[in-house]
């Protein structure tokens, strides 16, 4: 299965007037409740690391997106059904 969240990251951050540094994103998913750092940013929107549930959800609610954009739909909603 293809990891697409990561590219869909960036995109919803370069949307923000002015766009989001990784650094800036790392700082409102703090506030959030979800510490994570500017190299873990980094590596998500590389491809490199995969993200869980709940930080699907807490970077669609920083990023003002919808989860399932984030993810394949048929992914998200798969995820629903288990929870």
């Amino acid at each position: 299965m293809k990891n697409i969240v990561g590219k869909r990251v960036h995109d919803a951050r370069r949307k923000f007037k002015p766009p989001l540094s990784q650094e800036a994103l790392a700082a409102r998913l703090e506030l959030d409740g979800w510490k994570i750092s500017r190299g873990t940013l980094s590596k998500i929107e590389a491809g490199i690391r995969r993200v869980t549930d709940f930080e699907v959800m807490a970077l669609a609610r920083t990023l003002k997106v919808a989860p399932e954009w984030l993810m394949d739909k048929q992914l998200f909603e798969s995820m629903l059904k288990k929870h």
